[in-house]
């Protein structure tokens, strides 16, 4: 049995029922599907004892999703693009279109069989590991764990949230140069920040905003819920966006930079890449639309 993440409840989530929080709490089950299947398998664990999807916390129990290894991912002949790799971890570069892992044959787990190595650590996994969650329609850096110890290492640095990230968003409308936004997600404080890099004419949302994202807790779809809350949607989003504008070209948000603390060595290090090459394109049509608009 392997412990792929752990959460001791609080206060704020206490008297909530397993079903409607656990998407909050774990961050490597992708779906509400994912999530009822789990229980199913008992494969989630309320202090030691198989979690009921009706089951209400209370401050101060250890909740843990586990891996019986049971049954080995069924390999995916998908190339991936590999930015980093070594006998602890992997970092890839995942792209727009593909569920991290799930109940679906086309995920990332399962293209993670034929693209990673296995380690050649005491303490390997049978095979690698996405650590984290990005969203289908999100893009960018993923780290990956090739052992137990970097598995339960990077879990412990994302909950105590010493990993930072950055991500490249095209946001509809025009934002201030810098902000925040401080409002809670299913009951459970969290805390974005952003800074603007460039502005582009539309002629659907009059602005477009390129900017950098910066979320400072990890809860589900956090990025896109804040944006839109503020009235400055991720171009593309079909689920928390509106208009137009937000349809036909997929999402505009992509994880361009990540930093972690090793888990074999302790050194802090960095990954980034650039955005897709559809950021750009995209906004110099948009910016050409309204000229040859404004100049006719």
């Amino acid at each position: 049995m392997i412990v792929i993440e752990t959460y001791i409840v609080t206060e704020e989530m206490s008297n909530i029922r397993l079903i409607d929080c656990a998407l909050e709490v774990f961050k490597t089950i992708p779906t509400k599907s994912s999530l009822k299947k789990s229980i199913k398998k008992g494969l989630i664990l309320i202090d030691d004892k198989n979690a009921k999807s009706g089951d209400r916390l209370s401050a101060g129990m250890i909740v843990k999703l586990i891996d019986k290894e049971e049954n080995p991912p069924k390999p995916l002949d998908y190339k991936l693009d590999i930015i980093f790799q070594d006998e602890h971890i992997a970092v890839i570069n995942k792209p727009a279109g593909i569920e991290v892992s799930g109940n679906k044959y086309f995920t990332i787990q399962n293209a993670l069989v034929a693209n990673i190595k296995i380690s050649k650590e005491i303490d390997a996994l049978k095979w690698a590991r996405p650590v984290h969650r990005l969203d289908y329609p999100t893009s960018g850096l993923l780290i990956v764990a090739k052992t137990q110890s970097a598995l339960s290492n990077i879990g412990k640095q994302f909950e105590n949230r010493t990993i930072r990230k950055k991500y490249r968003a095209l946001l509809a409308g025009r934002l201030t140069k810098k902000g925040s936004i401080n409002t809670a997600i299913s009951n459970q404080n969290a805390l974005t920040k952003y800074e603007v890099i460039n502005y582009s004419r539309s002629l659907k949302t009059e602005w477009i905003t390129e900017a950098s994202l910066y979320p400072h807790s990890g809860r589900r779809h956090q990025l896109r819920i804040h944006m839109s809350n503020i009235g400055h949607p991720v171009v593309g989003d079909k689920k928390y966006g509106n208009g137009p504008i937000l349809k036909g070209k997929g999402l505009f948000l992509s994880a361009t930079d990540i930093e972690l603390s090793h888990p074999k060595t302790g050194e802090l290090i960095l990954f980034s890449i650039e955005p897709p090459k559809k950021f750009k394109s995209f906004l110099m049509a948009q910016q050409k639309n309204w000229d040859k608009n404004n100049c006719s």
